[in-house]
């Protein structure tokens, strides 16, 4: 079983002052998409060390994908980038760009995003935006390649069986 870990990076969401909306709609999207498990899920400010730290933990979990949200753009504190690369061993620049290539046929301001796809371990850290509309548009263009990048990671890239996007 695939297990999944969602994180939203949000200081106002965190503080309360609004309500975290692409972090569920993931979820709910990867429930209703594959027969994998959300089995961490969290709302976190900009900072930095703390999302590097979750990050870590998460990877130490033995989560397969985690998928982060927010974070991602020019604003002074979007610093999810710079703290995914503190925590990956391996950068998978394809997907980043593919995601920024293929939001570039719905909207120019997919050119200012800032994400980062990468590897520690086994798992595959993916950067997408923060609105739930682009999370969706982003996870529209991901999820037909996440099951065979997690079975390459996982050493069993003849096996695809479990990992299948249903």
């Amino acid at each position: 079983m695939i297990q999944v870990g969602i994180l939203t990076i949000s200081d106002r969401s965190a503080a309360g002052e609004y309500k975290d909306q692409s972090g569920p709609l993931m979820a709910q999207l990867l429930s209703t998409e594959t027969d994998w498990e959300v089995s961490m899920l969290a709302v976190v400010p900009d900072e930095q060390d703390t999302i590097a730290r979750i990050l870590k933990a998460w990877c130490d979990e033995d989560l397969n994908l985690i998928l982060t949200s927010g974070g991602t753009g020019f604003a002074p504190r979007d610093i999810t980038p710079e703290a995914t690369r503190q925590v990956i061993e391996r950068e998978a620049p394809g997907i980043a760009e593919a995601l920024r290539a293929e939001s570039l046929k719905i909207t120019k301001h997919a050119m200012l995003s800032r994400a980062v796809a990468g590897i520690r371990g086994r798992t595959l850290i993916v950067n997408m935006p923060g609105s739930p509309k682009a999370v969706k548009e982003s996870l529209d263009i991901l999820l037909p390649i996440l099951p065979h990048a997690l079975d390459l990671l996982s050493e069993d890239p003849g096996s695809e069986s479990g990992h299948r996007a249903v």
